[in-house]
C-alpha cells in the first residue's frame, strides 16, 4: 500500500528574495509553493552527503580514447588554428 501524507508546516528565516523567486517560478510552471518546495527538498536529498562536492582535477584518472582517435589532437589543432595535419 502507498500512502501520500501531507504536512502543513511553517518555515522561518527564509530569504525574502529567494522566496519571491520561488513563488514566481512556481506560478509560471503552474505549481504550488508546496510542490516547488517538495521538488527542492527531494533534489537536495538526492545529492551525495558530506565530503568536498567541488572535486579536483588531481582526482581524475586518464583514459584512452577509443580506437581511431590516435591523431585527434592534430585534427583539433587543424580546426582551431587552420594548420594542416
Amino acid at each position: 500500500m502507498h500512502y501520500i501524507a501531507h504536512m502543513n508546516t511553517t518555515i522561518r528565516n527564509i530569504d525574502v528574495g529567494a522566496y519571491r523567486a520561488l513563488k514566481a517560478r512556481a506560478a509560471l510552471e503552474g505549481k504550488t509553493i508546496g510542490e516547488a518546495v517538495n521538488e527542492a527538498i527531494r533534489a537536495y536529498l538526492g545529492r551525495p552527503a558530506g565530503g568536498d562536492k567541488r572535486g579536483s582535477l588531481s582526482r581524475l584518472t586518464p583514459r584512452d580514447y577509443p580506437p581511431g582517435n590516435e591523431r585527434l589532437s592534430e585534427s583539433v589543432d587543424a580546426v582551431v588554428h587552420g594548420d594542416s595535419a
